[in-house]
């Protein structure tokens, strides 16, 4: 499966920000427990993970919530204010990954899936919106810039893990 990669529009990072901010604001209001966090966090980084994986079914639902999210986002922001949300922003790649890193990124994914069947309806929303925000926001350069080392960290835990395995650890 080939996919390129789409860049997100302003509109779809709005999308992604008032997801995140509706759920932070749940859990500020909520108790502020740590282990709320766990979902969010975790829906995140498996979704930006998902923009490095280009070529593979990650990657293409990265690019499709991008592009749907631009689509419904412009629509919303034009129905509101009249104003257009403008072309795709400076797009940038978090980076690529070893095949230690893929297999990582898999595990990573398996977990992802397991969690949301053992998630409550609550944690099934944070799961699904971080990861769709991540899916958005991890194609920006800003935020692909703050996070450009989490490919290194990952195929190094691959490495690490490979390692391990031939007993070169």
């Amino acid at each position: 499966m080939t996919t390129t990669q789409t860049g997100a529009t302003l509109a779809a990072c709005l999308i992604a920000i008032t997801i995140m901010a509706v759920y932070l604001r749940k859990w500020w209001v909520g108790g502020r427990t740590l282990k709320d966090l766990i979902p969010m966090v975790q829906g995140f980084v498996n979704g930006g993970l998902a923009t490095i994986c280009v070529g593979g079914l990650a990657g293409w639902l990265a690019g499709c919530t991008r592009q749907a999210a631009g689509g419904a986002g412009g629509k919303v922001v034009s129905s509101t204010t009249g104003t257009d949300t403008g072309a795709t922003l400076a797009s940038a790649s978090l980076g690529q990954l070893t095949p230690e890193g893929g297999c990582v990124v898999f595990l990573l994914f398996v977990i992802l899936i397991v969690s949301y069947k053992a998630a409550n309806k609550d944690d099934k929303g944070r799961l699904l919106g971080f990861c769709a925000a991540g899916m958005i926001l991890c194609a920006t350069a800003g935020v692909a810039g703050m996070l450009d080392s989490l490919p290194d960290l990952i195929n190094g835990l691959g490495l690490s893990g490979r390692n391990a395995l031939e007993g070169n650890a």
